[in-house]
């Protein structure tokens, strides 16, 4: 079989595990360089702003002269973000380098427009995107893992930083990996004369009631999800003292969590439950395992409130992105990906820096009900059934 699944599949593994890499290293690197809570996650908040600007130019890029060329293009700033970093002396370099990564993040938005691409709008795309979803997850397990070796490994180094320059630079070989997989095994999509109509503008989409809904709870999840993540690393150093390398064992359970839901339990839920049902679910189940972090002490209750809000971010991300890509006519699932892309990035400028703000307050309870409150935001809404949330099959009318 010559699935351009199992190519693109690769590509999102090796781009997700470099990413995963870096993921939580960030705060202890800014940290290192004297950086406050707040600061330490703006480095993700300046990634993301960057992305917004970029991601919506790249997604109709991608729908004009397909989708291979500007995934290789976002794989070349990926790659250049990442050697910058390995390079960095002080704070602002690392600043500067995840400024040029954001500048070109289109790559995981892209993939996603190619997996529309190549399968129908029914749980065949859902499972594609729990596959997706599995290079989420198995990444989060063995890309914080990897930088929790090899942090430990260079504990002792004469240079303190230097620690931080072997996980950055195996991220960039992956990204030169990803670029080699991309260009050599990954099928082109000629794009198609129906391609060119298209609505532009963020605006445009939120007028139309199914694309609206759907698109509103992404951006709820992620700004629930990007507040998580983004400062966790900070979250685990002032609650429990976790260095580098204890910290990376905890996203390291998040992501096999992730990857056991994908991998096998997500195409069942799919069909007993369908897409509408397992987004509010997994959004329950978010709020459940945010809403205590304040409260945890010991590892164990940790690790319990880990395991369900990693389920639920497990589900709630293939499951709302099917819905998205089958609210909007095929001709327009690129663009319309490039905008839930800068939901996205408008959710990890927000999320991070306000739970870094928290945090730098030492309000760590309230670290934990913001996360789960806008989870909680994208179930109230997850759970109104409106006429517009329908499959669009055929192109919008003119005029």
């Amino acid at each position: 079989m010559r699935s351009p699944l199992l190519p693109i599949f690769l590509t999102v593994f090796v781009d997700v595990l470099g990413l995963t890499l870096i993921l939580p290293l960030l705060p202890y690197y800014a940290k290192d360089y004297g950086a406050s809570d707040l600061h330490a996650t703006l480095l993700t908040s300046v990634y993301a702003a960057a992305m917004f600007v970029s991601g919506p130019m790249l997604g109709r890029l991608s729908d004009r002269i397909g989708r291979k060329p500007v995934l290789l293009l976002s794989q070349a700033g990926t790659l250049v973000g990442w050697l910058t970093l390995a390079a960095a002396t002080n704070l602002e370099m690392l600043f500067v380098g995840r400024i040029i990564a954001g500048l070109t993040a289109g790559n995981l938005s892209i993939a996603q427009a190619y997996i529309s691409d190549v399968t129908k709008p029914n749980e065949e795309r859902t499972q594609a995107f729990g596959f997706f979803g599995i290079a989420f997850g198995t990444g989060f397990l063995l890309g914080p893992g990897i930088t929790s070796l090899l942090s430990w490994l260079f504990r002792d180094h004469p240079d303190p930083l230097f620690k931080y320059k072997p996980p950055t630079l195996a991220a960039a070989g992956l990204s030169l990996l990803a670029i080699l997989l991309t260009a050599f095994f990954l099928p082109a999509r000629k794009p198609t004369a129906v391609a060119a109509r298209r609505l532009s503008g963020m605006a445009e989409y939120l007028a139309r009631p199914g694309p609206r809904k759907h698109l509103a709870e992404f951006f709820f999840f992620s700004v629930s999800f990007a507040a998580l993540t983004g400062a966790l690393g900070v979250y685990l150093k002032r609650q429990f003292n976790y260095e580098l390398h204890e910290a990376g064992l905890v996203f390291g359970l998040s992501g096999l969590i992730g990857a056991i839901v994908q991998g096998g339990l997500l195409k069942r839920l799919v069909k007993k439950l369908g897409e509408e049902r397992l987004t509010a679910i997994g959004l329950g189940t978010m709020v459940l395992g945010y809403c205590l972090l304040g409260l945890a002490t010991s590892m164990g209750f940790l690790l319990v409130l880990v395991v369900l809000g990693s389920f639920g971010a497990a589900v709630v991300r293939p499951s709302v992105t099917t819905l998205i890509t089958k609210s909007v006519h095929t001709s327009e699932q690129g663009a319309v990906l490039g905008v839930s892309q800068s939901l996205g990035s408008l959710a990890q400028i927000a999320g991070p820096a306000a739970a870094g703000w928290l945090l730098d307050r030492n309000q760590v309870v309230m670290y934990g009900l913001f996360c789960a409150g806008f989870s909680l935001l994208g179930l109230l809404l997850a759970l109104q059934r409106r006429e517009g949330d329908r499959p669009v099959e055929q192109a919008p009318a003119e005029g």
